[in-house]
């Protein structure tokens, strides 16, 4: 049961979902805590039956060694993806999958390796392997202490995989509060990998190509989150007082106020009187944006609960976001005919060729780019080196790779990113919606788009509420997620007044409205040039708009504030008119 009577409360800690992003990887250096006097890293033996397994895929004994000696073991996608680099690096025909042309090899038997007494030191330096013993107990005290850091970023809401990931990067010994820049410096970044937060360097020359603002802003709000944390090496929890970066507490499991499959569950809503529509208001934004974010898109609509829904209870995968509005949430219906929920629903011919040892059932969030032919080279030569089943190594680094980039089995060892009309058809979109654009463009605007099938769910209200139809004001459109599921509804547009900057995604708009709406269709380029004044043109010109909708991904307060201002716009001349 959700009551909100006026505002939603903040200062309620939910439990988080657990991340379904697989793991970052990182190949260039191992933590500071883990290197000898020589910068290698810590010394202890690796198993026999680990080295033999990699040797079992194809690597030499030798590179096995070398990897290990350079990152340690502790983290097998990291060492998997460093020996393919070294295979990479030493093949001299492109698409050579076997191990000749490697680093010429300095051990000629390497059965005679003794792996029982390896200390991972060449000793090149003629000096003597530490024997008193007090080598490992440093190990034990830096794993204890690793723990204890593993498990205060735990309790601050990072998942387990992040914090031991920026724990790599920076080194055990690095105060909680450089472990937590890491991890926001990574997300700043916007890619995969957990930089070192000294990296993040603003120069003279203004920002550079790794970062931006983004770069500037996260070192400008380092110094605050050091005195948050006291700047050491132990930290309390925070409270969730909405301080940058912090993350939302999410639902588990995020299936939002209701889902259509829901018969016993009770859920109600009260709203202030202000928001109460119409105009009904629509808003989404990425789940786990940092909660300062989701505060501030609630404060500034009416202190509106956000509505937090995880697609992969609507369709085949998944996709977190959170939805602010004030549509009523009773008498919801889904979009028919409903979308398949697995990945063999919705793709059976992918069947054949799955291993009995990918238990995926779902996809995850659609990215807006796919896996490169080398990343996918690299999957088949080591499942082309390996034994059938392949050992858990290959198995784990192979999963991984399948997850992070939603890829599927079209052959025997045989991997690839699914085509841009089965991303289409998950995220309920027509066949070839998007075709027309580049390859590239398809991939990252249906990575950005709305999944059709659960914003159809919330929007369904409006059919009996709008029975000869409604006008629409579509802020930062995309390609057209919510004018779609109207129209999958059928809920007819009179009128629509698109905002959308991407010329190839109002493109795709222009040409689905005109084989399928019979209404009204205004583009406009720059938020910026609907002026309140031209709001109100327009609503005389057309009547009240009876939805307002649009959605951002992140944090991007300054496009934000124009998705409020023309709102309130909205809201203003209506009542004046």
């Amino acid at each position: 049961m959700v009551d909100s009577d006026d505002s939603f409360e903040w200062e309620s800690d939910g439990e988080a979902e657990p991340s379904s992003a697989p793991a970052s990887r990182n190949m260039d250096a191992a933590g500071l805590s883990t290197l000898d006097p020589n910068g290698r890293a810590n010394g202890e033996a690796p198993p026999n039956s680990l080295v033999e397994g990699y040797v079992g895929m194809g690597f030499t004994r030798e590179m096995v060694v070398k990897g290990i000696k350079e990152i340690g073991h502790n983290d097998s996608n990291a060492l998997l993806e460093l020996l393919l680099t070294y295979k990479t690096l030493g093949d001299e025909a492109a698409g050579n999958c076997s191990t000749s042309g490697l680093i010429p090899r300095s051990t000629e038997d390497d059965d005679d390796f003794d792996f029982e007494n390896w200390d991972g030191d060449d000793n090149a330096d003629g000096r003597e392997p530490n024997s008193d013993g007090s080598g490992h107990e440093d190990f034990l005290r830096e794993m204890s202490e690793k723990d204890n850091k593993i498990k205060s970023l735990v309790n601050m809401g990072f998942p387990e995989d992040e914090a031991n990931r920026a724990i790599t990067i920076c080194g055990v010994d690095a105060a909680l509060s450089v472990l937590v820049d890491s991890i926001y410096a990574a997300q700043a970044a916007g890619n995969c990998s957990y930089m070192n937060p000294s990296e993040y360097e603003v120069t003279d020359r203004g920002f550079d190509s790794f970062g931006g603002r983004k770069k500037a802003r996260l070192m400008e709000d380092s110094k605050k989150k050091m005195k948050r944390y006291g700047g050491g090496a132990q930290g309390s929890r925070p409270h969730l007082d909405g301080y940058h970066g912090e993350r939302m507490p999410l639902p588990y499991p995020m299936v939002g106020f209701n889902l259509p499959t829901d018969r016993l569950r009770s859920v109600t809503r009260s709203l202030p009187k202000q928001a109460i529509g119409p105009p009904y208001f629509y808003y989404e934004n990425m789940a786990r944006a940092p909660k300062s974010v989701w505060m501030e898109i609630s404060r500034s609509l009416y202190d509106i609960e956000p509505e937090f829904v995880d697609s992969k209870y609507f369709c085949a995968a998944a996709r977190e976001r959170g939805y602010v509005h004030n549509l009523p949430i009773e008498k919801r219906s889904p979009l028919r005919p409903l979308p398949p929920k697995t990945i063999f629903e919705a793709f059976p011919h992918y069947e054949k060729w799955w291993p009995a040892w990918d238990h995926r059932e779902q996809l995850n969030c659609f990215e807006t780019r796919v896996a490169s032919p080398n990343q996918i080279k690299q999957i088949e030569c080591a499942l082309a080196r390996s034994t059938n089943p392949p050992p858990i190594t290959v198995q784990k680094y192979v999963m991984d790779q399948c997850r992070e980039w939603n890829l599927v089995w079209v052959g025997k060892n045989k991997v690839a990113p699914l085509e841009q009309d089965e991303m289409e058809y998950l995220h309920g979109f027509p066949r070839n919606h998007t075709r027309g654009v580049a390859n590239t463009k398809r991939y990252k605007c249906l990575g950005d788009s709305f999944q059709v099938d659960t914003v159809g769910y919330h929007l369904s209200v409006l059919k009996d509420m709008f029975p000869n139809g409604i006008n629409v004001l579509s802020l930062f459109t995309g390609i057209g997620g919510g004018e779609v599921a109207l129209h999958r509804l059928g809920i007819h547009m009179k009128t629509l007044i698109s905002v959308e900057i991407n010329e190839d995604n109002r493109r795709i708009l222009k040409g689905w409205w005109d084989q399928t709406q019979t209404g009204t269709l205004i583009e406009i380029a720059d938020v910026k040039s609907l002026t309140n004044d031209r709001v109100e043109s327009f609503i005389r010109r057309f009547g009240r708009f009876d939805l307002v909708i649009g959605g951002l991904e992140g944090e991007q307060p300054a496009l934000f504030y124009h998705y409020s201002r023309i709102l309130n716009a909205v809201k203003s001349a209506t009542t004046r008119i």
